[in-house]
């Protein structure tokens, strides 16, 4: 371990009965306090906060902070596993939680695009089969499907295949959510298109967070959508054509509506930073969540992939492009990143940072056990330094458990 992370973390270390990989369980942390910047000894017992006791603070210990663990609840795959990957291993989907673990994200929805029909049937089995590995099952708590019911309409639809977008289907919905095991949490439709406010309603009475995206509503469509339970705008600025009307527009509408969250891909190239402010001060920290939207290319190489039927470019700087539409077709940076440029963007703190990527989607999400560093709240930490506003992960806990500590 790190000499200074030595110096400032205090770990009790008892090995674990019965866990894969014989993980390490931690008994107590030292850090400065995310939310107060002021240094706390954190204590755990059974997977749970236990105590959070203030210290005085030293002037020879580094600045490594504590925070909660982060949630993405969108993101289509990582390091070189796709989560639609018809093909998916255990061995896959472990590596990707692993890696996840190691840019400080603890939960994550693994996200399926529209797609044949057999094909998402066949995702979501795997998923749900695989994501019940003790190893790994505390760090997915659900699944996010982004479509199929979404505008068609080019630019809209950004780098969905248009010929398998199609309107809104409870019954096909409800076999999809059944080769899920129930676990589909957070579902994004166009609120525009035949049948999708019906769709929308019937979602939200069976439990489900609805979001919309990719679409070209009015704001009559919004607002019914909104009316009917729809409560957040997926990567909103993105899933959105390259020319619009500056008047009658997607986003005015869901930028003025209160009722809508938004999430937000804060990786430098989704927005730009005058609309990250403007987003931010209209929404404000309650109301965003911030996403990486990445795909299974984040941490390759550049070059030009084949991915689902499509012709993708990775380019050196983390941008994964789809040239025949001429559209982004996804991101390439991990939820960490996010949090730095949002600091950066807009002079939020870093307690308002990291509200929007976990206490926020825990929220929403209804995880009431993630997100916050309080006492009965399950032990999801993340233990970092801070240099130049990019976050640099020390260690990462899960349930009291240390899945990561950087060498």
């Amino acid at each position: 371990m790190n000499t200074k992370l030595a110096v400032l973390i205090t770990l009790v270390i008892l090995c674990m009965k019965g866990y894969p990989e014989n993980y390490e369980k931690v008994k107590q942390v030292q850090g400065i306090l995310y939310s107060e910047g002021k240094p706390v000894t954190i204590e755990i017992a059974d997977g749970k906060i236990a105590n959070i006791k203030k210290i005085k603070p030293t002037p020879d210990v580094p600045e490594i902070y504590i925070a909660p663990g982060l949630i993405d609840i969108q993101i289509n795959g990582y390091m070189g596993v796709d989560f639609a990957d018809q093909n998916l291993t255990l061995k896959d989907l472990r590596k990707a939680t692993e890696s996840l673990w190691r840019v400080g994200v603890t939960s994550f929805l693994p996200t399926i695009t529209t797609n044949k029909f057999t094909q998402m049937v066949k995702s979501f089995s795997l998923l749900s089969s695989l994501a019940k590995d003790a190893q790994i099952s505390k760090s997915i708590p659900g699944f996010h499907l982004e479509g199929p019911y979404i505008s068609p309409e080019q630019g809209f639809r950004g780098a969905h295949l248009e010929k398998y977008i199609r309107k809104p289907d409870w019954t096909e919905f409800s076999q999809l959510q059944v080769s899920a095991q129930n676990m589909i949490k957070l579902i994004t439709v166009a609120p525009e298109i035949e049948g999708a406010i019906p769709f929308v309603k019937k979602c939200v009475e069976n439990g489900l967070i609805v979001a919309l995206g990719h679409h070209n509503g009015s704001a009559e469509n919004i607002d019914m959508a909104v009316k009917s339970g729809a409560s957040l705008s997926t990567h909103l600025g993105n899933g959105c054509a390259n020319m619009i009307n500056r008047h009658l527009n997607p986003l005015w509408p869901q930028l003025a509506n209160e009722k809508l969250s938004a999430s937000i891909i804060v990786d430098g190239f989704h927005l730009n930073k005058e609309e990250v402010q403007c987003f931010y001060k209209i929404k404000g920290t309650d109301h965003t969540i911030l996403v990486s939207d990445a795909l299974d290319l984040a941490g390759l190489p550049p070059g030009e992939y084949t991915r689902r039927e499509k012709q993708l470019v990775l380019t050196s700087e983390n941008v994964v492009k789809f040239p025949a539409e001429n559209v982004l077709a996804g991101a390439a940076n991990p939820l960490i990143v996010c949090i730095g440029n949002m600091m950066k963007f807009t002079g939020c703190s870093l307690s308002d940072a990291i509200r929007m990527a976990s206490t926020n989607p825990s929220k929403m999400l209804h995880l009431d056990n993630l997100g916050e560093i309080k006492e009965g709240k399950r032990a999801d930490l993340i233990l970092f330094r801070i240099e130049n506003n990019k976050v640099i992960i020390l260690q990462t806990i899960v349930a009291g458990d240390i899945v990561y500590s950087k060498k």
